[in-house]
Parts: C-alpha cells; structure tokens; sequence
C-alpha cells in the first residue's frame, strides 16, 4: 500500500526542527565567546531541566536508566562537543562528524543485543571512515586532531545515550530528557569547577552579553524543549522511516550556517568529506528500505 505523503505543515515542522539542531552549532560557538565551555553545557542543562521538571511528569523507567543517560549525553556528548567547538574545531564539521553517533550505535548494538553487522554497514562505515580520513589529511586552523578526537568521543557517548533510551522503550522523550537532565549537572558542575575553577565560572556568568544567554536559551528551550517535543510529535504519528531520514539535514544546516554566520570556508575537501560522510549515513538508512521494496517486487 502507497504510504501517504507528508503534510506540507508537518514537513515544515520538521525542516525547523533539523534546522534549529543544525545551526545549533554555530549557537555554540557564539555562546563560548564568554562562557567557559563546561560552564555553558552545566548552564544549558540547569535550562532544560528548571522549570519544565515541575511540570513534566517522570517518565516510568528506572531512575538508573535516566542517571546513565543524563551523564553520557550531559557530561559525554556535549561536555566534550562544548570543549572541541572551543578553539579545536569548526562548528560545521563537528555537525558532521558527530554524525558519526550511527555508527557507534550499530557497534554497540552488535555488542549489546549480538545484532549481526550486514553487508551495506560494512560499506556505510567504510564511506564514513574515508570522509573521515579526509578531514584527518587536512588538519589546519578549522580542525585539530584534538578537535576530531572529541568529537568523535562526543559521537561514542551518543551513541551510549541511545542505547539506554532505546532500553527505556516507549517513553515521552521530552519528558525523559528533561528528568535525565537532572543527572546531567553534578557531573558537569563537578568538572567545571576542577577544569576551570570557580573564577572562570563567575567570571564568564558575568561577562555573558545578550547574545550569549541568547545561546543557552536557544540550546535549552530550542535546541531540547522544541526539538524533542516536535520530533516526538512527529514520530507519534508517522512511520520512523519517513521522519528520522530528515535528520540527515543537520550537518548541511550545520555547515551552511557556519559558512553564513561565521565564514567558515568550504573548500573542496570539505565538501568531499561531507558527501562521504553524508553517503554513508544514507547507504545506512535507506537501504534496507530498498531492499524490501526489491523483495516485495
């Protein structure tokens, strides 16, 4: 049966969303003109989780659960993606690096679940892999290998993230990354204080400008709030497979803001990088789609 098309409003919806967590990235590199990297992620999650914890329900999964999921994407995923974007990579290839997240979700559930790695994930993470080594061949002032490495540390702890809410089942995601929030900021306080140190802190608190909370508002409120109630909304009422492809227009948002914004340049290699990178991550979603509509034919 011929599946029915998008409305052109939910459509909308989900460019706005992919495009307020691809340009995100750029957000991140304004807010760290003032704030100290693992300051902004604590002050980010403190946005996410107050007030909207008192009015979210908890979602029914155990409070571990939530613990370990807070912690790797908190502390793991932007903890790390804070300090690369800080001076160590460019906001438009951490978009498309960490992108990478896919591919330490499948390893992981080959680890976790014994899933069997098939013959075109092979192929995708060979594409990826060879982006990547694109981009580790060009090493200049927009990427650092220190840069690559946290972001692709970033990537791993994603990937770790999912995996525990994939344990969690179906649960109101907003609800859950807001609950899991609250385990976000012991661990980034903790570290942004031994890191950076209290002066730095208030310091950066102090100096932040309209621009800057801006930033943490748009990472909280926009970024958590918006983008996981409207994807949520979204999945709730179409087929996964015809919303989660759309997220593949993070990096292009992400690298096409950074251009814009901030004139980051995009030279050839860059642009090779991101198609295979971006090929791979295709390969990865779209054919076992393909592969039933081959057998069904």
């Amino acid at each position: 049966m011929t599946r029915p098309a998008l409305p052109w409003l939910h459509v909308l919806l989900a460019l706005a969303v992919v495009a307020v967590w691809g340009t995100n990235f750029v957000v991140i590199r304004i807010g760290l003109d003032h704030l100290p990297p693992l300051t902004f992620a604590l002050l980010r999650f403190t946005f996410a989780l107050l007030p909207a914890v008192f009015f979210l329900k908890k979602p029914d999964v155990p409070w571990r659960n939530l613990a370990a999921y807070g912690m790797l994407i908190g502390a793991g995923q932007f903890g790390l993606l804070y300090i690369a974007i800080n001076g160590h990579i460019s906001p438009g290839l951490a978009s498309l690096v960490v992108q990478t997240q896919v591919f330490f979700t499948i390893g992981l559930a080959m680890w976790i679940a014994k899933e069997r790695i098939r013959t075109f994930q092979i192929v995708a993470l060979a594409l990826a892999a060879i982006g990547l080594v694109v981009i580790v061949a060009h090493t200049d002032a927009s990427v650092t290998p220190l840069g690559l490495g946290l972001v692709l540390l970033a990537a791993a702890s994603w990937a770790g993230g999912n995996a525990f809410s994939k344990a969690a089942g179906q649960v109101n995601m907003l609800s859950y990354v807001v609950w899991a929030s609250l385990f976000s900021l012991p661990p980034l306080l903790a570290l942004a204080l031994v890191f950076e140190g209290p002066t730095a802190m208030i310091q950066g608190v102090r100096a932040a400008d309209a621009a800057t909370w801006g930033a943490v508002i748009w990472q909280s409120v926009g970024n958590t709030l918006f983008g996981y109630a409207a994807w949520g909304w979204l999945l709730s009422r179409h087929p996964a497979a015809t919303i989660t492809p759309m997220a593949m227009l993070v990096p292009v948002f992400g690298m096409g803001a950074s251009a814009l914004w901030l004139g980051e340049s995009l030279p050839d290699w860059k642009l090779l990088a991101a198609g295979l990178v971006m090929s791979g991550l295709a390969l990865n979603i779209f054919w076992p789609a393909m592969e039933r509509r081959l057998a069904q034919a």
